[in-house]
C-alpha cells in the first residue's frame, strides 16, 4: 500500500473523449512516459497515468454515467496546462506535427519566457515555455501596467 507524503503534492486530472488516442498523442506530443493504466472490459480507460518531464497527469475517458465530462461535452475547457521545456519554438512544432492546433504561435513574453499555445485534439489548451531573461516581480508588474493600460 503506498504511504502518503509528507508533502502536498498537485496533480493534474483529466477527462478526455478517447483516453487511449488522447495517451497516444500526449507521447507524441509531449514526450509523455505512460506508467499506468486500468482499463474496463469495454477497453474504456477508468484511469492511467504518465509523466511528462518530472510531472504526473492523470486522465480518464469521459463516463457520462458518474458526471466525469470531457470538455466536447461542456463547450470546451477553462483549464490550461503549462510545461517548462527547453525550446518552446521546438515544443510547439512537435505538438503541432502531432495533430495539436495552433493557438499562439512562439514569441517573447514580458514576464521573461517564450511561450506557445496550443490545444490539444481533447480539448485542452497548453501553453508550451522557456526561459529568456530574468524578470523581477516588480518589473513584470511595470511590464505588465504598461502593456494592458489601453485596456
Amino acid at each position: 500500500m503506498a504511504t502518503p507524503s509528507s508533502t502536498q503534492i498537485l496533480t493534474a486530472y483529466i477527462c478526455v473523449r478517447g483516453a487511449s488516442e488522447a495517451l497516444a498523442f500526449y507521447k507524441k506530443a509531449f514526450g509523455a512516459e505512460e506508467t499506468f493504466r486500468l482499463t474496463d472490459l469495454t477497453g474504456k480507460i477508468g484511469h492511467a497515468q504518465v509523466t511528462i518531464g518530472g510531472s504526473t497527469l492523470m486522465l480518464a475517458d469521459e463516463h457520462p454515467e458518474y458526471g466525469v465530462l470531457a470538455p466536447p461535452a461542456l463547450g470546451g475547457s477553462p483549464v490550461s496546462l503549462h510545461i517548462d521545456v527547453v525550446n518552446a519554438d521546438a515544443a510547439y512544432q512537435r505538438a503541432l506535427d502531432a495533430g495539436a492546433t495552433a493557438l499562439r504561435p512562439p514569441s517573447d513574453q514580458f514576464y521573461g519566457m517564450r511561450a506557445a499555445s496550443v490545444v490539444c485534439p481533447f480539448g485542452y489548451r497548453w501553453t508550451l515555455s522557456h526561459p529568456v531573461e530574468e524578470v523581477s516581480p516588480q518589473e513584470m508588474q511595470r511590464r505588465f501596467s504598461e502593456m494592458t493600460k489601453g485596456g
